[in-house]
């Protein structure tokens, strides 16, 4: 299946539009989590990818204003051609602006992995060491179970892998080590 933009062509996209080191680092993040539960499942790697590489890309123009995230975002996509499964997924991640119930394993996964991903790298930045390969999967299924850590990721979005198949701690595993995979993109 095709994507519709070349990684090359989404990157050079993504720092047109993103300047903020930290949203670059998650979308790289968000990019091998959603890679690894393709492999997982068995869906489209590269069409997975890319949803996770591009979900945020009009978070800073939007000021990250939840009404308005992701409507910039589907026509910036719309007409660099993306697939429009990948621009669904993108929108559906943030469902409730577009006053839509998720519905797909493609929209759960996203929602669910680019989530994930802001939990995890909280995890490692309280290790002294501040690294990814540091943590341990306990680490991060102990710190799900903390609502006031890393308070920004909706655990309920994070529990809809299991629409996809996935109990939460095996997500959590899978997850951590796709991003321990790309450490050092990540910073971390």
């Amino acid at each position: 299946m095709t994507t519709g933009i070349t990684r090359t062509h989404a990157l050079e996209l993504l720092h047109q539009h993103l300047q903020t080191p930290g949203m670059i680092k998650h979308s790289l993040a968000s990019e091998a989590v959603m890679r690894a539960l393709a492999r997982h499942l068995g869906e489209d790697e590269d069409q997975w990818g890319m949803a996770g590489l591009l979900h945020d890309i009009d978070a800073e123009a939007t000021a990250n204003d939840m009404a308005a995230h992701t409507h910039q975002a589907i026509r910036l996509l719309e007409q660099e051609g993306v697939d429009p499964l990948i621009i669904d997924a993108i929108a559906m991640h943030n469902a409730e602006a577009h006053q839509k119930e998720r519905s797909t394993r493609f929209h759960h996964a996203l929602a669910a992995g680019e989530t994930i991903t802001g939990l995890i790298t909280a995890t490692a930045l309280v290790y002294p060491d501040q690294k990814i390969a540091s943590v341990k999967p306990k680490s991060v299924r102990k710190r799900i179970k903390e609502k006031a850590f890393a308070a920004g990721a909706n655990r309920a979005t994070i529990a809809e892998c299991e629409l996809i198949g996935f109990a939460l701690p095996d997500f959590c595993d899978l997850c951590l080590a796709a991003m321990q995979d790309i450490a050092h993109e990540l910073g971390l």
